[in-house]
């Protein structure tokens, strides 16, 4: 059974965060709505940091860093998990992340994650991560 959850107005690092420990316990999970996730702090101060990320390295050698919500999502999953070991291959191929609601997901109930949630967040500036993905060119 997979468990869905929806990341409208959920904070980025926390949504990732709960994510990454469910999936290593064993946990199908996937994630939708993965534009609608936020980032807290200034506009200029979000994307100058993730314009920083996407600018490092060359285009032969990288690191490179994904423009897509969706892979962008997963790739802050991907830092929280041991992905290089046996145990963490297997946590990545448990999490599956969707731009918009698939028509597979579409009638299944949506669980939400009240810590992630950025009603709790005392600081109202935030970005979507479309804004971020729309400015780092991509589209979706």
């Amino acid at each position: 059974m997979v468990t869905v959850i929806d990341s409208e107005n959920l904070l980025v690092g926390r949504l990732a965060s709960t994510v990454a420990k469910r999936a290593l316990a064993g946990e199908e999970i996937a994630v939708i709505n993965a534009e609608k996730a936020v980032i807290s702090g200034s506009r200029a101060r979000v994307l100058g940091i993730y314009k920083q990320k996407r600018q490092r390295g060359s285009r032969e050698g990288g690191p490179f860093f994904p423009r897509r919500p969706d892979h962008i999502l997963k790739r802050t999953i991907r830092g929280m998990i041991p992905y290089k070991k046996e145990r963490g291959r297997e946590a990545m191929h448990r999490i599956m992340i969707y731009v918009g609601v698939p028509d597979e997901l579409a009638g299944q109930a949506c669980e939400t994650i009240d810590d992630a949630n950025k009603k709790r967040l005392g600081n109202p500036s935030y970005v979507t991560l479309g804004a971020v993905s729309t400015f780092l060119g991509a589209k979706y």
